[in-house]
């Protein structure tokens, strides 16, 4: 961290804006799992009026570097007081768009550290000052799961829904959680994964689809067993709700095989 040469000023105004700050709402939305995060607007929100109040401003400005993308977030005082860090993320998509979504993640978490506001579940939560809260996790232990099992079974089909059906942030703090060492080999399967998934799924729904207006039942039920619940999921927004609830009746048509 690099700051002027006193932030004596700063940390008392600081602290007062601390004071008055509620937590970041969690108002979006993880299709995954359904569950909510606070996004950047909801962090700038909850610091925005505090800060100001206090004498106290930030700017942020985007940073690369041979290891990925971040920003550089400064926090200035009215005094000339000042202090700021960098936060570099790794690069998991080298386009624009993911360049874009990584800097976003920077900010908010950047943001969220240097004033020290807590998330909160609804804004009659957010009105409460909770000295105990801290930054939830982007992503949930189930994807954790889901994401470390296609990785070591190569499951192309698996490792795709997961990524389409999880939020952006929560996709790349995935690449963020690899154990030392292990980062590069991880990486390059992940991208083998996310071509390999990508083909495979076209054409499952290519032929899934076909099934469906032959009403071949049998052929569906084989076709899609052992599906896990994202999966499932991002079948159904592939081939949409009609096509979706035809294939409901067609697998409940299939007669059980009772065993002796």
């Amino acid at each position: 961290m690099k700051s002027s040469d006193s932030i004596k000023a700063l940390s008392e105004a600081l602290c007062k804006a601390q004071a008055q700050m509620g937590g970041a709402v969690k108002d979006a939305k993880n299709p995954f799992f359904g569950s909510d995060y606070a996004d950047l607007t909801s962090v700038i929100k909850a610091i925005k009026k505090p800060l100001s109040d206090n004498g106290l401003a930030y700017t942020q400005f985007p940073i690369s570097n041979e290891n990925g993308v971040g920003v550089v977030s400064r926090l200035m005082h009215k005094s000339g007081e000042w202090m700021e860090n960098s936060f570099i993320l790794p690069l998991v998509k080298r386009d624009p768009q993911g360049a874009g979504s990584a800097i976003t993640y920077a900010r908010r978490y950047a943001l969220m550290s240097i004033t020290g506001v807590p998330t909160a579940d609804d804004d009659a939560e957010s009105a409460m000052v909770r000295s105990t809260a801290s930054v939830d996790k982007a992503y949930t232990d189930a994807q954790k799961a889901i994401f470390d099992k296609a990785i070591k079974k190569k499951d192309a089909l698996s490792f795709w829904a997961l990524k389409e059906v999880s939020a952006e942030e929560a996709y790349m703090a995935l690449f963020g959680s690899f154990e030392s060492g292990t980062v590069t080999r991880n990486k390059e399967v992940c991208r083998t994964l996310e071509s390999d998934g990508a083909q495979a799924w076209n054409k499952l729904v290519e032929n899934i689809q076909r099934m469906i207006k032959a009403e071949d039942a049998m052929g569906l039920a084989e076709e899609i067993e052992g599906f896990e619940q994202h999966e499932k999921s991002y079948l159904k927004s592939k081939i949409g709700k009609d096509n979706a609830d035809k294939l409901g009746a067609l697998i409940k048509s299939v007669p059980t095989i009772e065993q002796d």
